[in-house]
This record gives C-alpha cells, sequence and structure tokens, in this order.
C-alpha cells in the first residue's frame, strides 16, 4: 500500500484547509486509516481514524468539533476537514492506514503503512 497527502499549506488562524491521502496498491487489505501529526520537538499523535466503511471514526480531543475526518472509498482517498485553525495545529501531518490479510483460518497478517506527509502551518 501507498501512500500520498496532499494539501497542506499556509493558513492564518481561524482559516480552513483540507488534506488528501490517496491510496494505491492493495487497497483491498485496508481496514482502518487515520491522520497524525508531528509538531517541531513534538512526539507524532493521533489526529483522527476512520474504519474502511468510514461508519466509525474517532478524534483527538483537541481537534474535535473543528475536523472531519472521511472517506471515498470509490477513490480509496481519506480526507482532513480541517476548520477553525489554531497556530497549535501547526505541523506535519501524516496518513496511515492498516491492513489485515488472512492468510489461512486463524492465521492472519497485518501491516501499518505511512505517507510522507504535508506540512500544515497556521500563521497568528
Amino acid at each position: 500500500v501507498q501512500l500520498v497527502e496532499s494539501g497542506g499549506g499556509l493558513v492564518q488562524a481561524g482559516g480552513s484547509l483540507r488534506l488528501s491521502c490517496a491510496a494505491s496498491g492493495s487497497t483491498f487489505s485496508i481496514d482502518a486509516m487515520g491522520w497524525y501529526r508531528q509538531a517541531p520537538g513534538k512526539q507524532r499523535e493521533l489526529v483522527a481514524t476512520t474504519t474502511s466503511a468510514g461508519g466509525n471514526t474517532n478524534y483527538a480531543d483537541s481537534v474535535k468539533g473543528r475536523f472531519t475526518v472521511s472517506r471515498d472509498n470509490a477513490k480509496n482517498t481519506m480526507y482532513l476537514q480541517m476548520n477553525s485553525l489554531k497556530p497549535e495545529d501547526t505541523a506535519v501531518y501524516y496518513c496511515h492506514a492498516h491492513t489485515t490479510v488472512i492468510i489461512t483460518t486463524g492465521l492472519k497478517n497485518e501491516m501499518d503503512y505511512w505517507g510522507k506527509g504535508t506540512l500544515v502551518t497556521v500563521s497568528s
């Protein structure tokens, strides 16, 4: 599975951006996807996750009510709509995919994939 993020950039506080993550390769094996971010000098942290059907989503408390994660399975693309951006949202945003392949009864192979990231800078 290959993941390519896009949509990052410079925005003023209070503004909006929409990130995209295009998946290719064995996308049939993806069962969950998510967005993570890493600010300078900090550890990578979870932003939002969604299941393959897009029915279940999970958000970090810091972005609840401002960010929305969604998926278009027909396009193998995940989005992160970010509204009311704050300077503390400045970070490199990474796309993540978790895959599961059933090898045989009782045996499965799970993998995690990451994109290279896209930089979001929010100015005050």
